[in-house]
């Protein structure tokens, strides 16, 4: 594809070269690493692996072109001289541009799919995998996934070069959403956190429908403020996509009516909303519930304990319903959802001892998730949990307060500390569990803090091992090191306890 056709109508200046004859064969990319001769080098300032200063060794790997901003064509010409084959283009920005040429690329995937984009701080995966059931129970579609555990059509995993993006970039997402358009999928659900959307990693997926969930504190260290953090979030609803499915009972949510006045459905269970659910009944095998529709009731189930659950589950049945799928089809489909993985898993150790692994790390979903337990436990709640390293610091102590006001134990322990010392987190948690008086420990080595939970746990106990979820690592300073909670709990469970 000629360079020229990509940036058709996106404002840029040729600094060498003519777009018009630069055929781009092997795509864009902004990690210089992955060039291949025939590549678009998109120097985005910033990017780890890639970046301005990185142009030599793109060009060196056999980029046809690179796509700079005004700061980066100071580094487009090292010592004046560049090979004339090559085209050099300046854009203003060279994110924005970057998802601009990256769907053009591939063909403008997202017209053709039908796609859900779920945002907001907790229930983002729940809900995509929730979409994904729905439609393979219902109807046997088979449907692609992008998100924090990666990307999948159906039980076919997708294999990417390894990363934390929970949203891929631009390029990538672009070509994932091909790849699922070329293998016949015909809906693709994925999650779209704030960050993708504030570096315009969204743009120009052509989203069908866009599922707001709630806005709690989270990523304070991304977007500075809360205000900052609302604006990323409601990017989604502002031209990106064509219809939005919102949770009423959420403020943040409610005013997303005032964004696309003629474009919303919503979803709760406080509120008169356009999918509500009442009478909820929650034990420890899932949550009983009526939904109303349309003037019309429904009794439906789901596999999960909890309000939470529920609230995931209207938001997954709405957007499936904006789509066309029949609701009575969604409903029935709702009591065989498969778990979710690291959403509320369970497991039961040989000893009669139930665990929970889920990935509630901020202050809203830890409170959610152990109130949900509360509501069933018949023993202790034992919990095991941290904070991430690296990130919003001013959640920590709060996080420890609601451990410790809905916990018996609670296990202080690492949680993706990347570069700061584990025991400087811990340190900032415990303030918030001592001022409810529940006892704590503390053990900064995730496993040995799993297996201290695990031989204090009776079989009546609950044992809830948060923050994590069903990621595959712990991120050490700079480094991915394989683990797994559940992968731990099992592992631990199938072999005499060794605490020290």
């Amino acid at each position: 594809m000629k360079l020229s056709g990509l940036l058709t109508g996106h404002e840029h200046h040729v600094i060498q070269g003519d777009t018009g004859s630069t055929g781009i064969t092997a795509g864009p990319t902004f990690d210089v690493d992955r060039v291949v001769p025939g590549s678009l080098f998109i120097a985005v300032p910033g990017h780890r692996g890639g970046g301005p200063a990185s142009i030599g060794a793109a060009l060196a790997r056999g980029a046809t072109a690179v796509l700079v901003d005004t700061a980066g064509a100071a580094c487009a010409s090292p010592g004046g001289e560049l090979p004339p084959e090559v085209c050099v283009v300046r854009v203003p920005d060279t994110r924005k541009a970057a998802a601009v040429v990256s769907s053009r690329y591939f063909g403008e995937p997202g017209r053709q799919l039908d796609l859900v984009a779920v945002t907001g701080t907790n229930g983002k995966t729940s809900i995509s995998y929730m979409v994904e059931s729905l439609l393979r129970i219902s109807e046997g579609a088979s449907v692609g996934v992008i998100g924090t555990a990666g990307s999948r059509i159906g039980d076919e995993v997708i294999p990417m070069p390894p990363s934390v993006l929970t949203t891929p970039e631009s390029p990538d997402l672009q070509y994932l959403l091909g790849r699922m358009r070329d293998r016949g999928v015909r809906g693709v659900v994925l999650e779209a956190t704030s960050m993708a959307l504030q570096t315009y990693r969204m743009d120009e997926t052509f989203v069908d429908v866009g599922v707001f969930t709630n806005l709690t504190q989270d990523h304070l260290d991304d977007h500075g403020t809360m205000a900052l953090y609302t604006d990323a979030k409601l990017r989604l609803f502002q031209g990106l996509c064509r219809h939005a499915v919102v949770n009423l009972d959420d403020i943040v949510g409610a005013g997303i009516r005032a964004l696309m006045p003629d474009a919303v459905t919503t979803y709760g269970i406080e509120q008169e909303a356009d999918f509500r659910a009442t009478d909820l009944i929650a034990d420890a095998s899932g949550t009983r519930f009526v939904l109303h529709h349309a003037g019309r009731s429904r009794p439906a189930a789901i596999p999960v304990p909890g309000r939470f659950s529920v609230s995931n589950a209207l938001a997954a049945v709405a957007a499936c319903h904006v789509l066309g799928h029949d609701l009575d089809g969604l409903v029935a489909a709702l009591a065989q959802m498969p778990p979710v993985p690291g959403r509320f898993e369970r497991f039961v150790t040989p000893g009669g001892t139930s665990v929970i692994v889920d990935y509630a790390h901020s202050p809203d979903s830890l409170d959610k998730v152990l109130t949900a337990i509360r509501g069933f436990v018949r023993g202790r709640v034992i919990t095991v949990f941290g904070c991430g390293g690296d990130r919003d610091s001013t959640k920590r102590t709060e996080m420890g307060r609601i451990a410790g006001t809905h916990s018996d134990l609670c296990v202080l322990t690492s949680d993706n500390p990347r570069t700061e010392d584990p025991e400087a987190i811990l340190e900032q948690i415990a303030p918030g569990i001592e001022s409810t008086g529940t006892p704590y420990v503390r053990c900064a080595d995730r496993r040995r803090a799993i297996a201290l939970a695990l031989s204090e746990a009776l079989p009546e106990d609950i044992v809830l091992i948060a923050g994590k979820g069903s990621e595959p690592h712990q991120i050490v300073g700079e480094e991915l090191i394989p683990f797994s909670d559940m992968a731990t709990v099992r592992d631990l469970t199938s072999r005499p306890a060794q605490v020290s």
